[in-house]
């Protein structure tokens, strides 16, 4: 029988309640995390956390659910979201920040992107005038 060496695009990395991993992951899907994950993930797809799951750990990815705990930072290309039963502890950097009533984070937070006329913090003069 041959071999096909075709990426099954439906399929999603699991970790299971029980499981404990220590070493850097890296995958083109997306991953479950139920289980311990002592260090850093990166992934192409969408990282979700369970509520038993724990990252310790830098993550990378495009779209996040965390029900679960994060200790380390979260880089989040377009929609992160946490989850009334989330705590993460870290900085986050992200496009979109949804947050459910329950939710515990305490880090700093980068959201969005840069916005035109602010600089440093402050708004700077405009002397543009208007039709």
């Amino acid at each position: 029988m041959a071999r096909n060496n075709e990426i099954d695009s439906s399929a999603i990395n699991h970790i299971r309640l029980g499981t404990e991993i220590t070493g850097d992951i890296n995958c083109k899907e997306g991953i479950r995390i139920d289980g311990k994950l002592v260090g850093n993930l990166k992934c192409a797809g969408k990282i979700v956390v369970g509520e038993s799951g724990l990252i310790e750990g830098t993550i990378e990815c495009a779209n996040a659910i965390i029900e679960g705990d994060i200790k380390g930072s979260t880089i989040v290309n377009e929609l992160l979201t946490l989850k009334a039963t989330s705590n993460l502890v870290g900085d986050i950097t992200t496009n979109k920040l949804q947050i459910e009533p329950g939710a515990n984070f305490s880090g700093s937070c980068k959201m969005g992107a840069v916005i035109k006329g602010l600089e440093n913090g402050s708004r700077k003069n405009s002397k543009e005038k208007t039709a």
